[in-house]
């Protein structure tokens, strides 16, 4: 190994970029003409909210803005800030300075309600430019005071191009790797492992390097050996992503089939491979309606909570609410009579526009009252089991069936409740 590889600073930490012009990627916000570039141009810094995931540049971002605008830059996190320190920041603001302090908040949606209120006066008075950075939806997690007092940008996960020139910059670039021979033959790879994220791509590249045979020359970075550094089995899709849509199919195809077992196993394929966990979650949000939906409601439910509980945590611990979602929905009855039922409405709404009859319609006015609007509509509460046999389509529709109850117990139970409410009706003329 050269003497002089190792370094008291990571690589990911050397090769922030030192201007606003030398980001790679965020064209949306920071080319020329984008709402962040005209601002800094314009010399003016509003209190603003970066939104999205690890490793895209929310900090660096937050930097290189204040130092575009000359203001003094104050960087917190929200994971060991309480209210006494932020407060003892807000009140060190120079009296007499003409602009007012950046104050960069990181995880800001972990800031409690009184945290964020203790900012709401500084950033309406203008004694601080807020920059707060979030991994969540700040709809969600910031409080709407504050919320409404800052604009907010979404930022995108670097694509694979985009990590590639991250990569080849430091290999040229940095002041210790430019000293070294590399091969680095597991580009691809590593942009696809970093699903976005320049500082685990900048991470992995350097594991890598560090452990690469320090026999050879140049140093040889495959597949082999970041599959041994990132501790992943590496599974490849091939360029136009057939086998990834293979493989999801085959999963959503087990989980119909109620074999648990091999929708844990394809699952996992994706998993090791470095599949997205958001991205299976949502898959099985819509597998829980389309192929169980009414034989077991809690099944939406379920893979809902999932979807946002793998949004929140992130991997490796998804892996466990995945696991538990995929069993849970594989085990469970099924039934397609909800998403049949839909899909023959919406065709008939293609091709149908009838008009809504009198009895249904609102007759929110006194002349809309006169022609007809809600005469003869009959209010289901007023009636025994709160239901009244009336027509609710149009008259050259009558009739129309869209729903099939399917045999599973849950929806005989309905249906056997449905036949009873009919029949009592019937009874009760």
């Amino acid at each position: 190994m050269p003497p002089n590889f190792h370094a008291d600073t990571p690589l990911a930490q050397r090769m922030r970029p030192a201007s606003l012009a030398a980001i790679i990627g965020q064209e949306h916000l920071l080319a020329t003409g984008a709402p962040l570039r005209r601002l800094v141009e314009q010399g003016h810094l509003p209190s603003i909210i970066l939104h999205g995931e690890a490793g895209i540049g929310k900090t660096t971002i937050a930097m290189l803005l204040a130092d575009a605008v000359n203001r003094p830059f104050h960087a917190l996190s929200a994971l060991n800030t309480g209210v006494k320190q932020l407060r003892e920041v807000l009140d060190s603001k120079d009296s007499l300075a003409f602009e007012s302090p950046v104050v960069f908040i990181d995880e800001i949606h972990r800031f409690n309600k009184a945290q964020q209120d203790a900012l709401l006066g500084a950033v309406e008075s203008g004694d601080i430019t807020l920059i707060g950075a979030t991994t969540e939806n700040p709809s969600f997690s910031v409080n709407n005071a504050l919320l409404s007092r800052c604009q907010v940008y979404r930022l995108e996960p670097l694509t694979p191009e985009q990590i590639s020139a991250v990569l080849q910059r430091a290999l040229l670039e940095d002041h210790v790797l430019k000293k070294l021979t590399i091969d680095l033959q597991a580009q691809d790879t590593i942009s696809k492992l970093a699903h976005g994220d320049a500082r685990k791509a900048l991470n992995l590249l350097e594991l890598a390097i560090q452990t690469a045979d320090t026999r050879q020359s140049p140093l040889i970075i495959d597949d082999a050996l970041v599959a041994r550094v990132a501790q992943t089995a590496l599974v490849r899709y091939d360029k136009d992503g057939e086998q990834h849509y293979d493989i999801i199919s085959a999963m959503i195809k087990s989980v119909r089939g109620s074999d648990p077992d091999a929708a844990l196993y394809w699952m996992a394929r994706m998993l090791v491979g470095g599949e997205p966990a958001d991205f299976i979650a949502r898959r099985l949000v819509i597998l829980a309606s389309e192929d169980i939906g009414n034989a077991n409601p809690n099944a939406l439910l379920l893979a809902d909570a999932a979807l946002r509980s793998v949004q929140s945590i992130g991997m490796p611990e998804a892996r466990i609410i995945l696991g538990q979602v995929v069993v849970y929905l594989a085990t469970s009855a099924k039934s397609n009579s909800t998403y049949k039922a839909i899909n023959a409405a919406m065709a008939l709404a293609e091709k149908d526009a009838s008009p809504v009859p009198l009895h249904l319609r609102n007759g929110v006015t006194k002349l809309m009252r006169n022609q007809g609007y809600g005469q003869g509509y009959a209010y289901p509460h007023d009636y025994p089991n709160h239901y009244y046999p009336q027509s609710y389509l149009p008259e050259n529709l009558a009739g129309t069936s869209f729903y099939e109850f399917a045999d599973n117990q849950r929806e005989q139970h309905s249906k056997q409740f449905m036949a009873w409410l009919k029949s009592q009706a019937a009874s009760n003329d």
